[in-house]
């Protein structure tokens, strides 16, 4: 490979450790990361889990903004470093999620990105914070919606996708390559499907997959030299 001009990421089990439902899900915990899990592999189709998940959960604005905060503390090795790199190379680097927007938001904050560099998930709450629905129109809530955001995008070619889960790989086709970064969560057949395999839980490789030769030149003497 001679780089990629574009670098897609997904957020959860990707850019940050945990599972965003899975973290709004309180006492419903095991039935939510098991319908998770389903939809992750590829199971199910989202969006039979996706309303389901929330409806159980409710999760009022209070708890969604401090998912946010666990998503900043949780983010995972070398993550800040690695966006910043990309960036400061010219790349164009985005967020596609199917996770709850305004978490997705916090991190792309944390990281520099602005908000329309985001694609995530709507969520809706009342005047006193409770929880009255999410964006049933996105299509991030839907099987093969990520590919379809992709295309709209018009990203600068070519494109690399790295995510974790059975949504991801739906979207090979809009990309140019797929890497499977596994450093989370281990799903076999995602892996299997992947044009690249991450096992490391630093996002260092992604960097190094990135990077032409003349982007490895430009980085020798840049503060991120150590990442490739």
């Amino acid at each position: 490979m001679s780089g990629f001009a574009s670098v897609v990421f997904d957020c959860d089990s990707t850019l940050v450790r945990i599972e965003g439902i899975d973290e709004l899900a309180g006492d419903a915990a095991d039935e939510i990361r098991a319908l998770t899990d389903a939809a992750m592999r590829g199971e199910v189709p989202l969006e039979d889990v996706y309303g389901r998940r929330l409806e159980l959960i409710r999760p009022t604005r209070a708890r969604v903004d401090e998912v946010g905060r666990m998503y900043v503390d949780t983010l995972v090795p070398h993550a800040r470093e690695v966006v910043a790199a990309l960036r400061w190379l010219g790349k164009t680097v985005r967020i596609l999620s199917g996770g709850l927007a305004p978490p997705i938001q916090a991190v792309a904050a944390e990281l520099g990105l602005a908000s329309a560099d985001v694609a995530a998930v709507g969520i809706t709450f009342g005047e006193d914070g409770t929880y009255a629905g999410f964006d049933r129109e996105s299509p991030l809530a839907r099987s093969g919606g990520k590919a379809r955001v992709l295309t709209t995008w018009e990203l600068p070619r070519p494109v690399l996708l790295v995510g974790d889960g059975a949504t991801d790989l739906e979207a090979r086709p809009a990309v140019d390559g797929f890497a499977a970064y596994m450093g989370v969560a281990y799903r076999p057949a995602v892996a299997a499907g992947a044009d690249f395999v991450l096992r490391d839980e630093s996002l260092a490789p992604v960097l190094a997959l990135a990077c032409s030769d003349e982007d490895r030149e430009r980085l020798r003497d840049s503060p991120w030299a150590g990442l490739v």
